[in-house]
């Protein structure tokens, strides 16, 4: 289940993909197969062969594609995986908004 983005987010996430750029989109999200892990970044191209480039530079594998028929194929990244390549890719901001968001008084 994905919580924690807005629309806006979400459709700037898509139209960085439908300009043909890689882009990341880092959201809560919690599922079963996964305890512990509470946050997912969605990383996404249309151009399916720059995706899997941009994924092998990174010790993905093409199999861990989500691959979706409405042109928003992309990988999630998880853990630590998520963090080392944020974190490689100068965004890391992304995950450590998330974590600020939980502290913030009510």
């Amino acid at each position: 289940m994905a919580f924690g983005i807005s629309r806006k987010e979400l459709t700037e996430w898509k139209n960085a993909i439908d300009q043909g750029g890689i882009s990341f989109l880092t959201h809560y999200w919690i599922d079963e197969r996964f305890p512990g892990v509470n946050t997912v970044t969605k990383v996404g191209c249309k151009d399916q062969q720059k995706l899997i480039a941009w994924g092998q530079k990174h010790g993905l594998k093409r199999e861990w594609i989500h691959d979706r028929q409405d042109g928003y194929s992309h990988f999630d990244l998880l853990g630590e995986k998520q963090v080392e390549i944020l974190t490689k890719e100068g965004l890391i901001k992304q995950l450590e908004s998330l974590s600020s968001l939980k502290t913030q008084p009510r």
